[in-house]
């Protein structure tokens, strides 16, 4: 390559490691295509790296080993394990999976909840025939508690399956962003929950029109804040589509969230590939996000067989908080789906 092409490489790294460093993508303007190349940093730094070895030019290399220096440094901190919080309330241990049009398999998805003794299951892009399914595999047993919006969201629903009852469901307007929202019962206090599955950014090459409604930066943005003290902690978790390298992710981890991953040392462990089966993942775009008020005491990602999207479970220590829910539940073969007492 001559050197002239060197350079050209060199300035297209120190671009991208400009344009992640400065959150150019918390520009509306620029979510197109700023927002979506942002999310592939951790590969564009590793190919930084292999640059500044393999290029020829000494300019081109000092300019993309310090835009890969750049890149570094924002993406470690994901990969360290964090100090948590000393609390003392109920361990609370969380599932959460995109189905994929509720087409993965429901065997492996029920078998999951069981090794990971979950206690809540955030499920996105369930249908009826995966809630049929997932019942029969033995789903309602652990987990005997349910709500989820198939009512409205057709191919596009959101579940929550939970060892404990739940209540106080928040009706919401549609399948993406926040729902359902309820409140778990715990027996040493209640916790407040929401599914997420958000709208993606609009990619650089899709020209479409964007439906009618909130895209992905508005309900980025309208997500609920962390509880405040005293108040029964948040937890949210799903599909954000989001990464950290996405400055609006960062806000909203900012107003008082840990996210479960990045707190254990696993946040660059990707959730998200092209194809089913955890096969070629590149994206970390499934999240458990926690009240920084709790403790991650731990997290790991697991590949499932049908869909793209891989799971991701936390274990989360709470703080004590007052005991006592009113019991409410919702079984599979029970009530109608989406409802809840």
């Amino acid at each position: 390559m001559r050197v002239g092409g060197e350079l050209t490489v060199a300035s297209t790294f120190a671009g991208w490691a400009v344009a992640r460093v400065a959150s150019a993508d918390q520009f509306r303007r620029f979510d197109a295509p700023v927002a979506s190349l942002l999310s592939f940093t951790p590969q564009v730094a590793v190919g930084a790296w292999a640059g500044a070895l393999l290029l020829r030019d000494r300019r081109a290399r000092a300019i993309t080993a310090v835009a890969a220096g750049a890149m570094t440094t924002v993406l470690a901190a994901r990969a360290v394990p964090r100090r948590q919080p000393a609390v003392s309330g109920p361990e609370l241990r969380v599932l959460t999976a995109n189905l994929l049009f509720g087409r993965a398999a429901a065997a492996p998805v029920v078998d999951l909840v069981r090794r990971t003794a979950a206690d809540v299951f955030f499920v996105q892009e369930l249908t009826e025939a995966a809630l049929t399914r997932l019942c029969a595999a033995g789903l309602d047993e652990l987990l005997p508690y349910s709500v989820n919006d198939l009512g409205t969201a057709g191919s596009r629903g959101n579940g929550i399956y939970a060892r404990y009852p739940l209540s106080g469901r928040t009706a919401t307007a549609s399948a993406f962003g926040a729902g359902p929202v309820v409140t778990l019962g715990l027996p040493a206090g209640p916790a407040r929950l929401v599914c997420v599955h958000l709208r993606a950014p609009k990619r650089p090459w899709d020209r479409r029109r964007r439906p009618a409604g909130p895209g992905w930066r508005d309900e980025l943005t309208a997500l609920p804040g962390p509880a405040t003290s005293g108040d029964a902690p948040l937890i949210i978790a799903g599909d954000f589509n989001s990464t950290l390298d996405h400055a609006l992710f960062r806000r909203l981890l900012g107003r008082g969230y840990a996210d479960a991953a990045s707190q254990s040392g696993i946040g660059l462990v990707p959730t998200w590939g092209p194809e089913p089966g955890g096969r070629r993942s590149l994206l970390t775009l499934d999240h458990v996000l926690a009240d920084s008020r709790c403790a991650v005491t731990g997290a790991s990602v697991y590949s499932l067989p049908g869909t793209d999207h891989r799971a991701v479970f936390a274990a989360l220590r709470l703080p004590a908080g007052d005991a006592g829910l009113r019991p409410a539940m919702r079984r599979c073969s029970g009530s109608r789906p989406g409802e809840i007492p």
